[in-house]
């Protein structure tokens, strides 16, 4: 039995009787790639929420443990919808990272220039008096 790349994909080995890959296969047949299940990180028993290591009755726990010391009068603020949080998008399907705006009055810009030609500084006197000690050695 002769191992070959697979015609497709060229990145599995396949047995010389097959036509493609396991992976191929199931990719031409419409199927998704099925997505390890992560359990829950605090009871162990259930599928952890997308994006999230603990499963949905451990979060309402949670959230009802934290809500019962404090004060009453908000009780039905910060419920959470089940529907939600299982409706939440993973990170790895999103387009593209927002930007932020990162505005930099004029005055702290001048003091982070004047901060960082000081570092620049350093870093050069640094390197000279490792060159000298390096000359003093030989």
């Amino acid at each position: 039995m002769k191992f070959v790349k697979c015609p497709r994909c060229e990145l599995n080995y396949i047995t010389s009787c097959e036509k493609y890959c396991k992976v191929c296969l199931r990719e031409m047949k419409g199927e998704g790639a099925q997505d390890e299940i992560e359990m829950c990180s605090v009871c162990s028993e259930n599928a952890a929420l997308p994006g999230r290591d603990i499963c949905l009755f451990c979060l309402k726990e949670m959230n009802g443990q934290s809500t019962a010391g404090r004060d009453d009068s908000r009780d039905g603020d910060e419920q959470v919808d089940p529907r939600a949080i299982t409706s939440m998008d993973d990170v790895s399907s999103m387009d593209e990272i927002p930007e932020v705006d990162n505005d930099i009055p004029a005055g702290e810009f001048e003091q982070m220039a004047g901060e960082m030609s000081s570092l620049e500084s350093m870093r050069e006197e640094e390197a000279e008096d490792d060159d000298e000690d390096e000359d003093d050695m030989m």
